[in-house]
């Protein structure tokens, strides 16, 4: 089914257009190019760039296993199920996710040629996206939900698990929906290259204007607006807090308090987007730098730029674990996880005349 559309949706895009051969990175088809996105038909030094680019990937895939396997052992081992907590799960299983395209595209860079068929090409850049989408969502759903929490004077975690079964719902399948695109309209095409026939994975919109429209729609719903709940949330409680010590210096009750825990969240939430920002923007600009290139043929985006830009957007499947854990788990946490012993500790803080239990780790 998915190789019949694949070969209906060429046939569409390609009606009335005439193949010419190129030794670019990308094709030309009329006024428009196909770009080769992993496949890098390289001409000098072949086996010890790609062995370069193959430790690289090898490296950042190990450190995210790590990372990430590490952070949910933490996160789990004594631990009670709160909503908060099966949040930051799915953020690491989103970042797990995200890092299983690795061993394809190694395979791609090797083979340069996609030898992979045509599922794998639908299916690629389609869970690279979902898994984006989730993690930055899945943020945004953390600040709401301990915004709500604090504002309607939650002096415990709770677990409800109509909420978090449906937001997680909701998260996974609002992404899949808005990255559907990168599944319809990613195709196996044959090319010319130095004089071989090879094929090549490449994205293939009916036109233009409608690429134009989605990646306008797809970059507000899935990043500037899960951004901007994240920064509001923060601000929101930033006021909290300070409103509750004028409160406190007055002496006043029954007034909203933040905990040095909640605080601690909301800044570690922060630093998560900010570092999500940071690695996700230069494929986000490298993306609409080969959609540009359509309309500037002076423009030229390489494959291997391409490459290496998305190595860098891997970056963040360790930042992720790397930043949560600095900003939650104890030192001695991380040396009895490798002691594979986790002694749990409590605290009590006394806030306004109220005792309010809870964990010392996050």
């Amino acid at each position: 089914m998915i190789g019949s559309l694949s070969k209906q949706c060429a046939a569409i895009v390609g009606a009335g257009l005439k193949m010419k051969p190129h030794s670019s990175p990308f094709l030309n088809f009329g006024n428009f190019s196909y770009f080769y996105f992993f496949s890098d038909f390289k001409t000098t030094q072949r086996i010890l760039v790609t062995s370069l680019e193959t430790l690289t990937l090898s490296f950042v895939l190990l450190l995210a296993l790590v990372g990430n396997l590490g952070a949910i052992a933490l996160l789990v081992r004594g631990r009670l199920l709160v909503n908060k907590h099966c949040f930051v799960l799915n953020l690491f299983v989103a970042d797990l996710l995200f890092v299983s395209a690795i061993p394809l595209i190694i395979s791609v860079r090797w083979t340069e040629s996609w030898i992979l068929g045509v599922p794998a090409c639908h299916l690629l850049f389609y869970v690279m996206s979902i898994s984006a989408c989730v993690t930055i969502t899945t943020l945004a759903t953390i600040s709401l939900e301990r915004m709500h929490a604090i504002l309607h004077l939650e002096l415990v975690p709770v677990f409800n698990g109509k909420f978090v079964l449906s937001a997680l719902a909701f998260i996974w399948l609002s992404s899949a929906f808005t990255s559907l695109p990168f599944c319809l309209f990613f195709h196996v095409i044959t090319v010319t290259v130095h004089g071989k026939k090879v094929q090549i994975c490449t994205m293939m919109w009916p036109n233009v204007p409608g690429e134009i429209f989605w990646e306008i729609t797809f970059t507000s719903l899935d990043f500037v607006i899960p951004g901007l709940i994240i920064i509001i949330s923060y601000v929101k409680i930033l006021q909290i807090k300070r409103s509750s010590r004028e409160r406190l210096q007055c002496r006043t009750e029954n007034h909203i308090l933040v905990s040095r825990q909640d605080l601690k969240l909301f800044r570690t939430l922060l630093l998560l987007m900010v570092s999500f920002f940071l690695t996700w923007s230069p494929i986000f600009i490298t993306m609409f730098l080969i959609l540009l290139r359509n309309f500037q043929s002076g423009l030229l985006v390489s494959s291997s730029l391409f490459f290496w830009v998305v190595v860098f957007t891997f970056s963040s499947t360790i930042l992720n674990p790397v930043l949560y854990g600095v900003s939650h788990f104890r030192a001695k946490q991380f040396r009895s996880f490798c002691c594979f012993t986790v002694v749990p500790r409590c605290g009590l803080f006394h806030l306004s005349g109220v005792v309010r239990v809870m964990s010392i780790t996050a």
